[in-house]
């Protein structure tokens, strides 16, 4: 076990314990957003044939070679075919098809126009310009062609994937299943949110604040109540929770008083305690093990300070748990549009928004990063890394963010 690791040490021992869940096939309308198991290779060639991207006519480019205002070409009209339809005749000297959009082209045509630059009746179409050979013709693969990756094992399915996987007739394609993560409240002072507390008794924020964020990674998440401060209901809940889930995330009792008893509850349960602490603020009270497999988060209580360790440290973990490919998260460059006055003997994290300014990228921030002030995060998507030693900011600081 490591005591008190940087942060990125403590994510390459989460993420070197984890291994993504087991793969299903499931209904493509239902899969938005789930993550894609297997290499989605192209088994056929979309469009599957020529077709025409306009309204027009399908005409044979050596026809058109003299065709001007002075001197237009007229050519007959063989046949109408719409989208869906099959060419039933063959396109020889001085004849012409009318072509729909995504008709397709018939054979003998290598060029098509639309019918706006022409003038036709019903059986005859006349050219005032020559057209070139392939000149408006969608040819066969120009979106996609056989045996072209389309897209690797560990990407989201997204609008443009599903109707990629459409295209490709994949109606259930092989992604991997959503995690089922146990989120388990510890503290006897905890009550639920419906609940009126008595004195002395504060609201389980962090129950809801880590199953929306679990929510938002594509997991599942299942509560496992609120334990008391007592090692025996700890490590009975996380023996339930390490039963039917993939992992576990915990809160509270993970710093060094007298009712920190989360992480003997770990041990007392199997766990395999990988760490202790973070060198970090907020969030440096923790503790991370493993059972089996399948990660058990322990976080502080106080709900910024959970909240900013759970992206800091266990977020790729957990995003590598679902099957993507890139869970390290994106990191960019920020620019703080306002200072921050306090010195950082260790390295911080700051939460904030994103701001395009001046064709910069920026980072405001919000009033108080308080470990216990979970109203600032609210429509934070981004924390940027202050380097340990650092003293106070300045405006205009750029810092390494990351995108939650």
């Amino acid at each position: 076990m490591q005591n008190n690791p940087g942060y990125e040490q403590a994510r390459e021992l989460l993420l070197s314990a984890v291994r993504p869940v087991v793969s299903e096939r499931v209904p493509l309308s239902q899969c938005g957003g789930r993550i894609l198991a297997a290499d989605l290779i192209a088994g056929e060639n979309v469009p599957a044939f020529d077709r025409s991207p306009y309204d027009g006519y399908a005409v044979r480019s050596g026809d058109t070679v003299s065709a001007s205002r002075e001197n237009p070409v007229e050519l007959a009209v063989l046949e109408d075919i719409p989208a869906g339809a099959v060419p039933t005749k063959v396109i020889t000297p001085g004849t012409a098809a009318k072509v729909l959009t995504g008709a397709p082209i018939p054979e003998g045509a290598d060029a098509g126009i639309m019918y706006e630059k022409t003038r036709f009746t019903e059986h005859t179409v006349t050219l005032f310009a020559p057209v070139k050979t392939g000149e408006n013709i969608v040819r066969t693969g120009e979106d996609i062609k056989k045996g072209t990756v389309l897209a690797g094992a560990g990407t989201v399915i997204d609008p443009g994937l599903a109707g990629t996987l459409a295209a490709q007739g994949e109606a259930m394609p092989l992604v991997y299943k959503m995690p089922r993560v146990a989120v388990l409240s510890t503290g006897s002072e905890l009550v639920e949110a419906d609940t009126v507390p008595e004195a002395g008794k504060i609201r389980n924020s962090n129950r809801y604040m880590l199953e929306a964020a679990l929510r938002q990674l594509g997991c599942e998440s299942v509560y496992f109540g609120i334990a008391g401060d007592s090692v025996a209901d700890i490590s009975r809940r996380l023996t339930d929770a390490l039963a039917s889930c993939d992992a576990v995330i915990t809160t509270g009792g993970v710093s060094v008083g007298d009712y920190d008893l989360t992480p003997a509850a770990m041990e007392e349960c199997g766990v395999e305690l990988l760490l202790r602490g973070v060198d970090m603020k907020p969030g440096m009270a923790c503790a991370y093990g493993v059972r089996e497999g399948k990660l058990v988060c322990g976080l502080s209580g106080n709900p910024a300070s959970s909240l900013t360790n759970f992206y800091a440290v266990a977020l790729p973990a957990i995003r590598k748990l679902t099957g993507r490919g890139d869970y390290l998260p994106c990191e960019i460059p920020v620019k703080l549009l306002n200072g921050f006055p306090k010195k950082s003997p260790k390295t911080r994290f700051l939460r904030g928004c994103l701001e395009l300014k001046n064709g910069e990228v920026c980072m405001a921030l919000p009033r108080d990063q308080g470990n216990v002030v979970l109203s600032s995060t609210i429509g934070c998507n981004v924390m940027a890394v202050v380097p340990e030693g650092s003293g106070a900011l300045d405006a205009g600081t750029v810092l390494k963010g990351f995108l939650l």
